[in-house]
């Protein structure tokens, strides 16, 4: 079973960054999915920008939704960037 989603931020571009209750981070792009059925409603900003998490998974205040299985295996993984210090400063290598 996949992770279920703990939160979703709208990036630009109409794409998400869903971060999962594993810890894990990840990209999703919706565009491939505006030109498909119900899911042209959210060419609309303010209405892509409406997502929010319910029940694990996103959804959109007009009622469409995504699950947590298809933002998960199709969602691009992001690698947190290390912070300066610890990239700069040698001592911190293990």
């Amino acid at each position: 079973m996949n992770p279920h989603v703990k939160s979703v931020r709208v990036l630009d571009d109409y794409e998400l960054e869903v971060s999962f209750d594993n810890g894990e981070l990840r990209r999703f792009d919706v565009k491939p999915y505006l030109d498909r059925g119900i899911f042209v409603r959210l060419r609309d900003h303010d209405a892509f920008r409406s997502v929010r998490v319910v029940a694990g998974s996103v959804e959109w205040t007009n009622g469409l939704d995504l699950s947590y299985d298809t933002l998960y295996i199709e969602g691009r993984p992001i690698v947190a960037r290390r912070r300066r210090t610890e990239q700069s400063n040698p001592a911190n290598a293990h």
